[in-house]
Parts: structure tokens; sequence; C-alpha cells
């Protein structure tokens, strides 16, 4: 729990320093400038140095990420021929900055929603998994499909998909919430029942004993999403030229690859002992 809690207070002060926005970014056409929350294990998180495979986090000094989306930027870059440089931004600002050609792309755990379709074009799915809700150990027993969550304190990050569902398909006490970690903290401190989330970053939470998840399945006990609100895209300008090299590596990528380095990243995200 130190360890997870330490993680969280770094990822607050990045997202507060590498915010975003400013002023355009110099171009290298040898260089992929990505962004990420830094603050989403197993997808991303931050971390004080480069082991296991982490990398610089350009607009943050002395520190690194690491996580799922770090490792299959790497390996687009690799497959393109080109070096990566990953960004810590907020959440609502991804889109705005490849619009602005301040990122040539977004590697986030983001979903390639109808909605952000209409702002920017993204790549074949590079991951698909399910909304679950995490909650404390030996709380939220009783819940068994999302009909179960009337009543219930739950939680869900602003302009995500995972909000919608909740306020649309469930009874529950909707709480909307800036970011993870804001999430994660209200549930520590008992100010809700729970938070959407998808089930990587459940599983990693969920290394440390004192949290559990409900494990629901889509379209079945679970919320009933379209595949695009549970999968994940890379993000990318619209038109941009960098689409069928990124589209050339997913189409490649093995589901039993994504799975096994998705297990690799749960295991070392920051939520381990």
């Amino acid at each position: 729990m130190k360890k997870l809690i330490s993680a969280l207070m770094v990822c607050a002060m990045i997202l507060t320093l590498g915010a975003c926005g400013g002023e355009k970014q110099e171009t290298n056409s040898d260089v992929l400038k990505v962004g990420m929350e830094c603050n989403y294990a197993p997808y991303n998180w931050s971390q004080p140095d480069d082991s296991n495979g982490a990398v610089p986090i350009a607009n943050v000094e002395n520190m690194y990420t690491n996580g799922y989306d770090v490792q299959v930027a790497l390996k687009i870059a690799e497959s393109m021929g080109k070096e990566i440089e990953i960004y810590a931004y907020e959440w609502d600002s991804l889109v705005p900055a490849v619009q602005s050609g301040n990122l040539d792309m977004i590697i986030a755990g983001m979903s390639p929603t109808d909605e952000r379709k209409e702002k920017i074009d993204f790549s074949e799915n590079y991951y698909t998994s399910n909304l679950v809700v995490i909650t404390k150990a030996g709380e939220l027993t009783d819940v068994k499909t999302i009909a179960d969550l009337a009543g219930k304190k739950i939680a869900a990050q602003s302009g995500t998909s995972h909000l919608e569902a909740l306020e649309s398909q469930t009874e529950a006490q909707v709480n909307e919430i800036a970011d993870f970690t804001t999430m994660f903290m209200a549930l520590s401190a008992g100010t809700i029942d729970g938070y959407v989330s998808e089930e990587p970053t459940a599983m990693a939470v969920c290394a440390d004993e004192a949290y559990s998840y409900v494990p629901f399945v889509n379209n079945d006990t679970g919320f009933k999403v379209p595949m695009e609100d549970t999968s994940i895209a890379v993000g990318v300008k619209k038109e941009s030229e960098l689409l069928e090299g990124i589209n050339n590596f997913v189409n490649g990528f093995d589901q039993d690859v994504q799975k096994a380095l998705m297990e690799e990243m749960v295991a070392l995200s920051p939520s381990e002992e």
C-alpha cells in the first residue's frame, strides 16, 4: 500500500507539471511524440528510474513511465524505424494536443468512441477488456450484476464512456471524478463504495489485498457497451500519414501476445508490493 500511495502522489505531481497546452513543440520526423496520463496502471504509470524498460517522461524532469501503453508505443516505434518521446498530459488535454500537433499520437488506454472519432482518427484496437467496479475487500459482496449497484456510491472518470454507462444503465449514486488517482483516494477514504475501471487496472489495484473488484462481464452481468468502448486504440490527427504504419503493427499484434504483455505489466505495476 505504501508503494501505491507513493506512486499516486508522484502521478498527481506529474499531472500538475505536465498538464499540456503551451507552445507547439518542434517537429522531428524520426521521433514520435506520444501522450498519455502516466497515471493509469497497468496501462501507464510513473516511476523514478528506468527499470524494467521504463522510458523518460519528456516534460517532467527526472521521471520515467512504464506500462502496457509504453511497451506498445516502443513496439510501434521500432516497427516504423522511429524513436519515441512520451509526454504526461491530463486526460481531457490529450485529444486537443493531437489536433494541434503537439502530439503525434495518443497511446493511453483510450477507447475509439464515436464522439472521439469526430475529432481524431484511430488505429485498429490493440487491447479489449471488461468494465468492472473496484471496491474495498469485503465490500459490495452482494453485487453480482450492475442492477445490484442501485443506491451504491459509485464513481467514474469524467469524459469517459465509463461515466456514460454508469449514468445510463444503473441506479447507483453516481460520482463524477476527474482522474483515477482521486477515485482511488475517495475509495480509500470511504467517500465512495467503488469506481468503474477496466479489468487490467482493477487487477493491478487489487494486488493489494485490501481491495477487490466485482468481475462484471460486458453485455452479460455487466455494462452493455459496444466493443469500441471497451477496446483501446492509438489516436492520431485526422488524415495522419502515421496511421498506416501503426495499423501494420497492430494487425500483427496477436491477442495471445497482448494478453501476455498485459499480465507482465500488471505484475510490474506500482500496486504490487
